[in-house]
């Protein structure tokens, strides 16, 4: 099967999306099938390159992923003539893939990660009127009538049929992690532990964005009340350096100077996915505050190294948490205090631990292409 993924941004831009898709692709090059990728060009990355067997076309944009919505649809058509079925996610990529697959007759379908909608002025830095111009280009997205609206998490499909989307038009696929990467016995604790003089700190760690929707700052709120409660905890905190929220990581770090707790705090460079697992390792529990989550791989990575999570009872968290966890409220310090707490003294709730395989992953998109193909 010829597949060509559009996708606004691929490795080595990195991010939970952009794993998503490595997995994915690479994965079904392993099975056999020919996969092509238009992508945004990065700064200092090849016109065209094969990584894994995956052939890689970026498209030079100016330096703004926004211009790829329109600067891809030429490489896309050329592409897409030889294609079986393009595939492609939210947001700029999805209309090029949409008006490539009308012209030439081909099958599309779409992976939702979550519906931004009314979400945008709340949980972003964009003023109120940029909110509403992304609240007013967003929805168009979702009415292009894919053939198949593929969402990580049955949250997210709930969000899309809570704007109109037909159910019959949707399919559940959770996301898949390499639970070989993530497996608990190939790494050791004390090591790093050591390295950060951490060995007696009860270490609680947050991974991730400084942005708004991940609660970053509510955790941080609780540092004070953790350390009345447990004088020994530390905060290991591994912040993303991304220029697009410099802003919000310069606010955390203020705020953490306002509540007089940078001996409570680390704040960690980014560490690459390849490092994360001795991390999370290292540490005595993951927090995970997100306000808006579409799936949660914090969450499913620190369960699968068999760490507790204390985690905002909202979106898809609940769905997808499992093995030993605290469910706190969103926007809440002293919930995550409590829940923080509960770890530290091993009140912990225990279940079964849910596994999204990768091979699942790949197996369930490889049901809907045919699917699609054959109908």
């Amino acid at each position: 099967m010829n597949v060509l993924f559009i996708l606004e941004n691929y490795l080595p831009h990195i991010g939970g999306v952009e794993i998503i898709f490595q997995n994915l692709t690479e994965g079904l090059v392993k099975l056999g099938h020919n996969v092509s990728i238009v992508t945004h060009r990065l700064k200092g990355t090849k016109k065209f390159e094969i990584i894994n067997g995956v052939k890689i076309y970026r498209v030079n944009c100016f330096h703004s992923r926004y211009w790829f919505t329109f600067f891809s649809i030429l490489q896309s058509f050329k592409l897409g003539k030889k294609t079986d079925i393009i595939h492609t996610t939210t947001f700029n990529g999805a209309f090029p893939a949409w008006f490539v697959s009308k012209l030439l007759r081909k099958k599309c379908i779409i992976t939702i990660h979550e519906v931004w909608i009314k979400k945008w002025n709340k949980l972003t830095e964009i003023n109120w009127f940029n909110a509403k111009i992304h609240d007013v280009l967003e929805k168009p997205i979702y009415l292009l009538n894919f053939n198949k609206y593929v969402c990580v998490s049955k949250s997210t499909q709930n969000q899309l049929l809570g704007i109109g989307i037909n159910k019959n038009k949707t399919k559940v696929i959770y996301n898949g992690i390499d639970y070989n990467h993530w497996n608990p016995k190939k790494y050791n604790r004390k090591r790093l532990r050591k390295k950060l003089s951490l060995e007696k700190n009860f270490v609680y760690m947050f991974t991730g964005r400084p942005g708004i929707s991940k609660g970053l700052e509510y955790l941080i709120k609780a540092v004070p009340l953790i350390s009345k409660k447990i004088p020994n905890a530390k905060l290991l905190a591994i912040m993303s350096k991304d220029k697009a929220y410099s802003k919000r990581y310069n606010d955390i770090l203020n705020l953490i100077k306002k509540l007089k707790i940078k001996n409570k705090v680390i704040i960690h460079d980014p560490v690459s996915y390849k490092e994360l697992p001795n991390y999370v390792k290292a540490s005595d529990c993951v927090v995970v505050p997100s306000l808006a989550e579409g799936f949660g791989f914090a969450a499913v990575e620190a369960c699968a190294m068999r760490k507790p999570v204390i985690i905002s009872n909202i979106d898809s968290l609940p769905e997808v948490i499992s093995g030993k966890y605290i469910l706190v409220k969103p926007k809440n310090p002293e919930s995550i205090t409590k829940g923080i707490e509960k770890i530290y003294h091993n009140q912990i709730i225990k279940s079964e631990l849910k596994r999204f395989e990768l091979k699942d992953n790949i197996r369930n998109y490889l049901k809907v292409y045919k699917e699609i193909l054959e109908n």
